[in-house]
């Protein structure tokens, strides 16, 4: 069972930070709630569950959604608990690439080096997905409601307006963002009771339960139900992501070294449920399951939210999800860019001095969450030309985030009992749990960038690879030819005395 101990004192979360090597630059304001509240909302089960649940529709259908989810959901888990109680010792902003440096046996700048660009392409892409998510839904009511037609361009179009409010909303600073997230929480736990709670009382039929948990569906084009069942468990996987943002917003929490893992795990464990009690609601109200995939929104959720009850109120449900959606998304771009700050803070940037830079009034790393939004905004555009671009930048997401988050997990399990536990840990069970969830994440890691579709075609083809081949590529390339020879891995930014130094230029 996890162990923890009350959380540390202001002072003593400072001191923590300078014993790793930097400075207090980003306000410590943030209570565990509110640290907790911004994985919860980047997880998003109103986003990532019902932008994603037409893909599931065709991929495995009611069977690989309904049941895919408890099963991606324990090993899901499994990671939370080994991030988690890492998080514990090393409650600094950097998250898993600090981690990986300080845990690593030899070559810690390479291990750091790696496990942060998968971080920050998983990071953009999860940011990127959010933020479509929302475009798509949005474009979907607009349609509905003034015929705003859902085509490509103006999703595109939508998405960057929202990436720009989201911008803004974090350049107004943390307390903004703290207090929206908040909101977030209740506004996703009620938003699925009211949709679900709509969807079972006001349709005069439902699926029966053997459709709910034994249909399946498979229009992908591939004849192995397995595969299509293990292609429909993107789902899940996708959705149960960015809970490292707890990680990354430790140097803005009180009590970090607790509260910090405690938000990982607690939102999985919330989202978990809310998620499931969503994925069956929506499954029992479905009235046509081939006209809702077929849905000329490009919305299967709006669909069935419309047939089961009516106009009116299925574009009451539909903004409900929308706004969710735009939580998250406003959530994501807040941890993306501290993970941009932190690693540039480290040089592992082009153009990292910019980067890393902190606005003095804010206290919130203005560069980094443009860089974040911008980012998103050019990974997603690939939609204009091909329709499977919104599953290939899920994949991106899931293939990114699990491989850096499961790094730092394999290498503490390498530690074994020379591991320095902090004050929340897993005991005995830190390595059995740690080698089940490594095992997990490199069976993900092969399936999600597998074909999706067949036949393969230019407009079918899983470009994840490929985004990987780009990014990944350049960061080797760059590693080999110039970094190794630069970079060190996480900067101890100076003595107790010019730390504190650092700190005093920030204040007002």
């Amino acid at each position: 069972m996890p162990s923890d101990t009350t959380p540390d004192a202001p002072d003593a979360d400072s001191a923590r930070l300078h014993s790793l090597g930097y400075a207090q630059e980003l306000r410590r304001s943030m209570s565990g709630f509110n640290n907790f509240a911004v994985s919860f909302t980047i997880i998003s089960v109103l986003s990532g569950c019902l932008t994603l649940y037409g893909f599931g529709m065709r991929t495995g259908g009611p069977v690989a959604m309904i049941w895919g989810w408890p099963l991606v959901g324990v090993f899901v888990v499994l990671v939370g608990l080994g991030m988690a109680e890492v998080c514990s010792s090393y409650p600094t902003a950097g998250g898993l690439y600090y981690w990986a440096a300080k845990l690593a046996p030899r070559n810690a700048a390479a291990w750091a080096w790696f496990t942060g660009w998968f971080n920050l392409i998983g990071q953009i892409a999860v940011t990127a997905g959010i933020d479509f998510g929302a475009a798509l839904f949005l474009n979907a009511f607009l349609d509905l409601q003034f015929g705003f037609a859902a085509t490509p361009g103006n999703t595109i179009m939508l998405l960057g307006a929202i990436l720009v409010v989201h911008g803004l909303l974090n350049t107004f600073g943390v307390r903004v963002v703290a207090v929206l997230n908040s909101v977030s929480v209740w506004w996703h736990l009620v938003g699925v009771l009211v949709i679900v709670g709509a969807l079972v009382i006001v349709p005069d039929q439902h699926q029966s339960a053997s459709f709910v948990f034994g249909h399946f569906a498979n229009s992908t084009g591939w004849a192995s139900p397995v595969y299509v069942f293990l292609l429909g468990l993107l789902l899940a996987q996708y959705t149960l992501t960015g809970y490292d943002a707890s990680a990354h917003m430790t140097e803005e929490t009180r009590g970090a070294s607790v509260a910090g893992p405690r938000g990982i795990v607690n939102s999985i464990l919330v989202s978990l449920v809310a998620g499931w009690v969503l994925l069956i609601g929506l499954t029992f109200a479905i009235q046509d399951y081939d006209g809702a995939v077929n849905s000329e929104t490009g919305v299967p959720p709006a669909q069935i939210f419309i047939d089961a009850v009516g106009a009116t109120g299925g574009k009451l449900l539909l903004l409900i999800a929308i706004g969710a959606q735009l939580f998250c998304g406003m959530a994501a771009v807040t941890g993306n860019s501290r993970m941009i700050y932190a690693f540039a803070r480290d040089g592992a940037i082009p153009g990292s001095r910019f980067w890393h830079r902190i606005n003095k009034r804010t206290r919130t790393p203005t560069n980094s969450v443009w860089l974040a939004a911008v980012g998103a905004f050019v990974l997603a555009v690939p939609y204009l030309w091909s329709a499977t671009a919104y599953a290939a930048v899920t994949s991106i997401a899931v293939v990114g985030l699990y491989t850096a988050y499961v790094i730092p997990i394999f290498l503490r399990v390498r530690q074994g009992d020379r591991f320095e536990r902090g004050p929340w840990h897993l005991g005995r069970w830190g390595k059995p749990i740690g080698i089940v969830a490594t095992g997990w994440v490199s069976l993900i890691f092969v399936l999600f960038i597998l074909p999706q579709a067949s036949p393969v075609t230019i407009d079918s083809f899983n470009y994840t690879p490929v985004a990987f081949l780009v990014v990944l590529g350049g960061a080797g390339v760059w590693w080999v030819l110039s970094a190794r020879k630069w970079f060190t891995g996480p900067k101890v930014q100076g003595s107790e005395e010019e730390l504190a130094a650092v700190e005093q230029e920030l204040e007002p």
